[in-house]
């Protein structure tokens, strides 16, 4: 039997199946509500994935607009996964409660699909660190223990957020395996472990060739500052664009260069 907790479920495998397709459904379009899209292209009427790395996370929208509204994202990135992870914990309750760790794995992985590859915005998402982390916070703790406490504590001392972020990934199954011993569990912990590491395997190139830029909480809008009127020159403030610090945004995905991208909408 691939998974011990399925085996003493007791439950049959036509119920597994429909109860699977429907968390898989759910926690998938809960994932495909993108906060950082969501509130750039319907509150300030842009795209945060035609800025910078084109990637519409947390980073990417903090360098770009900056603000009050990056609380809005990081908020709707942590509640989508807490949703979806709690309503399929819920339902695996009432069949088993043996299929409640295996239900939170099974529905992260499709949240995380949801995020980095929405079927509402062109397929084109996030990196999925933040949704990841409230996954792993809802998992167990000493999952969550291990990959916040990495991703802490590299990205703490280095101020590379990707460096972190390649932690979580790369901690993510082999403490999953380690607290449940499920070789199902496992599985389903490394393609979310490998789907984090992909969607940073630009940020990987950079950090090997030393070109990858540190993050910088104080910074941010440099949309909102390019768009300044002369007014706002007028009264002292700074209109020029700032220099993108964010660690995990700093080039697209696919190599080219951000200049290349302007003006357009370009997918975590």
């Amino acid at each position: 039997m691939l998974s011990h907790m399925i085996q003493h479920s007791g439950v049959t495998w036509g119920w597994l199946a429909l109860a699977g397709a429907g968390m898989a459904v759910v926690a998938y379009f809960l994932g495909c509500f993108n906060g950082a899209v969501v509130v750039s292209r319907y509150i300030l009427r842009d795209d945060v994935r035609a800025h910078g790395s084109g990637n519409a996370g947390l980073t990417n929208f903090h360098r770009t607009f900056g603000g009050k509204l990056t609380a809005v994202v990081l908020l709707s990135d942590v509640l989508k996964a807490v949703l979806a992870v709690g309503f399929s914990a819920w339902i695996a309750s009432l069949l088993s409660p043996a299929l409640v760790p295996l239900s939170k794995y099974w529905s992260g992985l499709f949240c995380l699909l949801g995020h980095m590859y929405p079927c509402t915005f062109q397929f084109r998402g996030g990196k999925g660190i933040l949704s990841g982390g409230a996954i792993a916070l809802m998992l167990d703790w000493r999952v969550a223990l291990v990959v916040w406490g990495g991703f802490a504590l590299l990205a703490g001392l280095t101020r590379y957020v990707s460096l972190g972020s390649c932690w979580a990934g790369l901690s993510f199954p082999f403490a999953s395996g380690l607290v449940y011993q499920d070789t199902l569990v496992t599985l389903l912990a490394i393609a979310i472990g490998g789907l984090i590491l992909w969607k940073h395997r630009g940020n990987i190139q950079r950090l090997v060739q030393g070109t990858e830029s540190k993050f910088s909480l104080h910074r941010g809008g440099a949309a909102l500052k390019r768009v300044a009127g002369p007014a706002d020159t007028e009264a002292g403030q700074d209109t020029h664009p700032v220099e993108s610090s964010a660690s995990e945004d700093t080039a697209p995905e696919d190599g080219r260069d951000p200049a290349d991208d302007a003006g357009q909408g370009v997918q975590p």
